[in-house]
């Protein structure tokens, strides 16, 4: 049966309008985003079927176009629409760092980071730098890895925390290996960062590690 065949209060798009998005499940919220089924599977089915294969909702945000396309009904067309959709989220979160302070809008900041991070197959370190208010100044990625390791350089996040006149900084990583527990080099580098930037009163306010669709944050952990 076709979603439009469907009592109105069921399809999902008419749920939204009156209860608002938050209401929908993930499959609902990406049924609405295909639209339309293929010969007998609804939008509803496909979406569930994204969701079974990727794992999650950020799994699918993060598959790759020979992944994606291993669904039925899947293509190029709709990947670029997905992939539009997740910049549009990161510029949106993007904008909201650089109005309010950073430390007043960690859901914002830990949303950023996941869509930054999740889905790369190597390891990528990146810096926020912010002003005297928090606030994000630029999101640079510094230095990019294998799928276990990268190698991190002080002298250079000095440099380019200087070049930026930054007051603070977060820094985030990624484990694709999908496990997000800090690693004891992890913690080593964090701390030779933030002895490194105190020489220049930077403060370190953060390290994430982002790993699948979880983040560790080391200011929660006690590890700063």
């Amino acid at each position: 049966m076709a979603i439009t065949d469907w009592p109105a209060s069921e399809r999902p798009r008419e749920r939204l309008m009156e209860r608002g998005p938050a209401s929908l499940s993930d499959a609902e919220l990406l049924a609405i985003f295909l639209r339309t089924g293929v010969e007998g599977a609804t939008a509803v089915d496909l979406a569930r079927e994204l969701l079974r294969h990727f794992g999650s909702l950020s799994g699918v945000f993060a598959s790759r176009l020979r992944e994606f396309r291993e669904v039925k009904g899947m293509g190029p067309a709709k990947y670029a629409q997905l992939q539009a959709v997740a910049e549009m989220a990161r510029r949106a979160l993007a904008e909201e760092m650089r109005t309010n302070d950073a430390l007043r809008s960690p859901a914002a900041v830990r949303e950023y980071l996941r869509l930054a991070l999740q889905g790369r197959e190597y390891e990528v370190f990146l810096a926020l730098f912010l002003d005297a208010q928090n606030r994000v100044i630029e999101a640079e990625e510094l230095f990019r890895g294998t799928l276990s390791q990268t190698s991190v350089y002080p002298r250079e996040v000095v440099k380019r925390a200087l070049y930026h006149n930054a007051g603070a900084v977060i820094f985030a990583h990624n484990h694709p290996s999908g496990l997000a527990e800090p690693s004891r080099a992890d913690e080593a580098l964090t701390q030779a960062l933030k002895q490194a930037l105190a020489l220049v009163d930077v403060k370190v306010l953060d390290h994430f590690i982002v790993a699948g669709s979880g983040t560790v944050s080391f200011a929660e952990r006690g590890l700063l």
